[in-house]
């Protein structure tokens, strides 16, 4: 199929993953990785976003788009990106990038961009994120802001409302609650607000899953909640149910 490659033979039942990256080795090595990672999809690669035509009519759920060391207000990555749009409106998008400052990555979620995946991030991080695309997430990762003690589980310095922690999340959480979460709960806590699932969370944050259940535990018992989406509703005090004493 000239310079498009089918992971499966061309077959048409599968459901399609697309991987753009103008470079050979770096996309061939992320082809090779979702093949074993996503059973039941095809996995197209491709240079260029203009060979898209070649998988017209087919089922495309998610397109990760490498964006090199580009910047999302480029004009030629707007014209890319509105080519997708276009020959595949029902697809998610997933930005890779060289760049991991938070002025691309804020410019990419308010692109509409569901998935934004910097290259210094681990490929087991990168591989939960693309499935938190394709399930209908959001995924970016949210920028270190350094803390002034040396200690990981110290507190972050105070602020109006906002928490910032040394493994990447921001924690929204009423000052008047933070006493109640231990820090690793308000960590815990931040990535709920973002909808990530447990294995991801886990990752992130460097603990087992069955960790992050505990401390998710603990959080719906302090706040008397019933599911997790519950438990972050009450913490960010836009529940009508009363919050904890």
């Amino acid at each position: 199929m000239d310079d498009l490659a089918l992971s499966r033979g061309g077959s048409q039942k599968f459901p399609v993953i697309v991987i753009i990256n103008d470079q050979v080795l770096p996309r061939s090595c992320i082809v090779n990785i979702l093949k074993r990672e996503f059973a039941g999809f095809e996995i197209a690669e491709m240079a260029t976003t203009a060979d898209l035509n070649k998988v017209s009519g087919r089922d495309v759920r998610l397109i990760a788009f490498n964006l090199g060391d580009a910047v999302i207000t480029d004009p030629s990555v707007e014209d890319r990106l509105s080519l997708i749009e276009e020959l595949c409106p029902n697809a998610h998008v997933a930005l890779l990038s060289n760049r991991d400052d938070e002025a691309t990555a804020t410019a990419a979620m308010q692109r509409g961009i569901r998935g934004f995946l910097p290259s210094s991030i681990p490929v087991e991080v990168a591989v939960a994120g693309l499935r938190l695309v394709l399930a209908g997430g959001v995924y970016r990762p949210l920028p270190i802001v350094k803390q002034h003690c040396s200690l990981p589980e110290c507190a972050a310095p105070s602020g109006p409302s906002t928490v910032r922690a040394n493994d990447g999340f921001a924690n929204l959480v009423p000052e008047k609650m933070r006493a109640d979460l231990t820090p690793r709960e308000q960590h815990v806590l931040a990535a709920l607000k973002l909808g990530l699932p447990n294995k991801l969370i886990a990752l992130k944050l460097n603990l087992s899953e069955n960790t992050v259940k505990m401390h998710i535990q603990h959080i719906m018992r302090k706040c008397r909640a019933r599911n997790r989406t519950e438990a972050v509703l009450r913490w960010s005090g836009r529940s009508n149910g009363h919050l904890p004493s």
